[in-house]
């Protein structure tokens, strides 16, 4: 078998001596176990290459690639000149700027969603739903879809400040039992007063009070929005007791009163009010040759009334100042 050639032999001890000085101590070892390979220089091998190879020469070390009990060894040259295009190129990018293993990596941080206001509201039937009108198609429901809030809907039918209704809980024990314990929202909305018509105002305006303090003591920075009892036809003459008994304790308490009968009286039993098709056909519930806006009892709001009250509410939040 032919041996390397010169051209080749020189090649090989370029990339040893290179892999020698290389900075990378693997790079040092694998120089140092190719040239303690077993083999034997030609003559024309300058004589201190070989003074010096010999004397690196590792005792008892069994030679690169060789399987134990083998009888023949491949020559150095052969696999030197396999490694030679590899070794030269890791040579070269030695020399320049040592790798960033540690380099630390940038990390954006989230961007940052909007997140809805929380609204929670506490109230009656007109608050919560009633018939075939659900909560989440009441008057409160429908300005959160207009103004982007998450709402969070309590309390029952048939309840007010002190009245209990079939729920046995007033207005107070539904804000205790269903809202106090939940984060602290950005408002409150207290609607309510039309079952209470049986209690004097001067116990409607302390009932009202004690909710409104005790809202405020267990969320100070919330606001809180008191919207007045609501009447779908023309309010009873003792309706205006109730009315001013909740206003008188809104005001007591700083938080803002918004009044709905002198929209209502506008919005309720209208003769020939044009309607869209699409009203017409979500709203067969309504009395016939009544207003759209009642359901047959006669006292809660249809799905439009309910459309209605929402838009309402949206007008006055938004006429509101910002503060107080």
């Amino acid at each position: 078998m032919r041996g390397p050639s010169r051209a080749h032999r020189s090649l090989t001890y370029r990339t040893l001596s290179a892999l020698e000085r290389a900075p990378g101590r693997w790079l040092r070892l694998l120089a140092l176990a190719l040239r303690h390979r077993p083999w034997r220089p030609g003559p024309e091998v300058v004589p201190d290459a070989r003074r010096r190879l010999s004397g690196h020469r590792l005792s008892g070390h069994r030679p690169l690639g060789e399987a134990a009990g083998a009888s023949r060894r491949r020559p150095l040259w052969r696999g030197l000149v396999a490694v030679t295009g590899s070794a030269v190129l890791l040579v070269t990018g030695c020399g320049g700027a040592a790798p960033e293993t540690n380099r630390t990596t940038r990390v954006s941080p989230p961007s940052v969603t909007h997140r809805a206001p929380v609204v929670m509201a506490v109230g009656d039937s007109f608050t919560v739903g009633s018939g075939p009108v659900r909560s989440w198609n009441t008057y409160l429901a429908a300005a959160a879809r207009q103004l982007g809030w998450q709402p969070v809907i309590a309390g029952a039918a048939g309840t007010g400040y002190l009245n209990r209704g079939k729920a046995g809980r007033n207005f107070l024990a539904s804000f205790t039992e269903e809202l106090s314990w939940r984060p602290a929202p950005d408002m409150l909305i207290v609607s309510g007063g039309h079952n209470d018509r049986r209690w004097a105002p001067a116990r409607i305006e302390a009932a009202c009070h004690r909710l409104l303090v005790t809202v405020k003591k267990q969320w100070p920075r919330t606001r809180v929005i008191v919207v007045g009892p609501i009447w779908m036809t023309a309010p009873p003459s003792w309706s205006k007791g109730v009315k001013n008994a909740v206003s008188s304790a809104a005001r007591r308490a700083k938080a803002p009163f918004l009044d709905p009968l002198p929209e209502l009286a506008t919005m309720i039993d209208q003769p020939g009010e044009p309607r869209a098709v699409d009203e017409v056909a979500e709203h067969p519930q309504a009395r016939s040759g009544g207003s759209e806006l009642v359901l047959p009892d006669g006292v809660h709001p249809t799905l439009l009334g309910h459309r209605r009250l929402g838009k309402w509410l949206v007008d006055a939040l938004r006429a509101m100042p910002l503060s107080g």
